[in-house]
């Protein structure tokens, strides 16, 4: 059986928080660079098909070693992707949950 679209919006989602994880993840990080770092991840995942809006927050607080900077993390950020496939639109987020930085759709629409 074929997906639906309303499955293949989804995968288009997950897709894009894959790339957007494991491209970015161990990337230097500091207070002062958080927010360029933001609009770079926000820049290429936009790049991607089907991919309406992408926001990620990372919280600077976070970051804060005696080293002056660690490596990016799930655990530093929120992010929150809008993907947009034959009509059907997922919002799918990713969070801390339970100590562990859980990506999950958060709504369809039709």
């Amino acid at each position: 059986m074929d997906p639906t679209p309303r499955e293949e919006a989804c995968f288009e989602a997950g897709i894009k928080f894959g790339a957007l994880y494991h491209q970015f993840a161990g990337t230097p990080v500091s207070s002062e660079s958080a927010a360029s770092l933001e609009h770079a991840m926000e820049d290429a995942i936009s790049n991607q098909p089907h991919c309406e809006s992408v926001s990620v927050a990372i919280d600077p607080e976070a970051l804060d070693t005696t080293h002056g900077y660690t490596e990016l993390t799930g655990e530093h950020m929120t992010v929150e992707i809008v993907v947009d496939y034959e009509n059907r639109a997922v919002v799918a987020r990713m969070a801390m949950d339970e100590g562990y930085p859980l990506m999950r759709v958060e709504s369809v629409s039709e």
